[in-house]
C-alpha cells in the first residue's frame, strides 16, 4: 500500500483463521489502521498481474462493500466521531445507529427499509450489551463509554463473522475501559473473531492468544502471545528498553528503569 509516494506497508503477508482471536500491536504510524483499511475495503491494495490476489477476506478478493460489512464488524474512534457529529438527516438516536448496521451506513436510515425482525435485532442488540436504555438517546448527549456501546452493538446487529476492533478504548476513562474491555471479553467466549488493533499491551484480553508486532509497515513477528510479549521483544518493537509483567493473563509493559550515575 503505498500513500503519497511512500509505501505504508510493505512485504506483509498475514492470515487470520476463523476463531483465530488475533491483536495487532504496534507505535503510532506502524501501519496497524491502514492494515484495517486494507481488511475493510475503505482502502485498496496495489493491483498486479499474476499471483494471488494481494487481499481476501473470507476467502474472496472482490466483494460489494455493504455486503462485506455485514458480516466484518468495524468499531473505531474515527467512526464513533462521525456518528456523533451527526450529518444533514439531523442528530442519531441509539437504535437508528444500531439499525444503520444493515445497510453499512452511518446512522442514516433514508431509502432503505427497516423490517419488524432488523428493530427486534437491533434491540436485542442493545440489551445484550447492556445498553437498551441508549436505544431513544442522541449519540451526543451520551458519555464515550456509552456511544462505544451503541457502535458494538451496530457492528454486531448483523451477527457478523469477525469483528475488528481499532483502537476501540481510546477516550476511555479508568473505569470505562475496564468495563469495555469485560464486554469484548464475552464477545469472545461468544465466538465471534476478534481483530484487536491497539499500541496498549495491557488492553490485551487473555481470550487473544496470537499476536501481531507492526513495526514500519512490516511484521516484526507473529505468534503466541507468550513468546511475543517478551521485554526484548517490546523493547525492539517501541525502540525502548521495555519491561513485561503478566498478571493473570494480562500483560502490563513499562519502560525499563535506566540506571545513572
Amino acid at each position: 500500500m503505498i500513500k503519497n509516494d511512500v509505501r505504508v506497508l510493505d512485504g506483509l503477508t498475514l492470515t487470520i483463521r476463523a476463531g483465530e482471536h488475533t491483536a495487532i500491536l504496534g507505535p503510532n504510524g506502524a501501519g496497524k489502521t491502514a492494515l484495517i483499511s486494507l481488511l475493510t475495503y475503505d482502502h485498496y491494495p496495489l493491483a498486479r498481474s499474476d499471483g494471488p490476489p494481494p487481499v481476501q477476506v473470507f476467502g474472496a478478493d472482490r466483494w460489494e462493500v455493504s455486503t462485506l460489512r455485514s458480516q466484518l464488524g468495524v468499531v473505531s474512534e474515527d467512526l464513533q466521531r462521525e456518528f456523533v457529529r451527526g450529518h444533514s438527516a439531523g442528530r442519531i438516536r441509539g437504535i437508528a445507529a444500531v439499525l444503520s448496521g444493515f445497510f453499512a451506513t452511518k446512522g442514516y436510515l433514508t431509502y432503505v427499509t427497516v423490517t419488524p425482525a432488523m428493530r427486534q435485532q437491533a434491540v436485542e442488540a442493545l440489551a445484550r450489551l447492556g445498553a437498551g436504555h441508549l436505544a431513544d438517546r442522541f449519540l451526543d448527549e451520551m458519555s464515550t463509554g456509552e456511544v462505544r456501546r451503541v457502535m458494538i452493538a451496530r457492528a454486531l446487529v448483523a451477527r457478523p463473522r469477525a469483528l475488528v476492533l481499532d483502537e476501540p478504548a481510546a477516550g476511555l476513562d479508568l473505569v470505562a475501559r475496564q468495563h469495555f474491555l469485560e464486554l469484548v471479553r464475552g464477545i469472545a467466549r461468544q465466538g465471534t473473531t476478534l481483530i484487536f488493533i491497539t499500541h496498549h499491551v495491557e488492553e490485551i484480553i487473555p481470550e487473544i492468544r496470537r499476536v501481531l508486532l507492526l513495526k514500519r509497515g512490516r511484521i516484526l513477528g507473529a505468534g503466541d502471545k507468550e513468546t511475543l510479549l517478551t521485554s526484548s521483544r517490546l523493547s525492539q518493537l517501541f525502540d525502548e528498553s521495555v519491561s513485561v509483567e503478566n498478571r493473570d493473563g494480562y500483560y502490563f509493559a513499562r519502560l525499563a528503569e535506566v540506571e545513572t550515575s
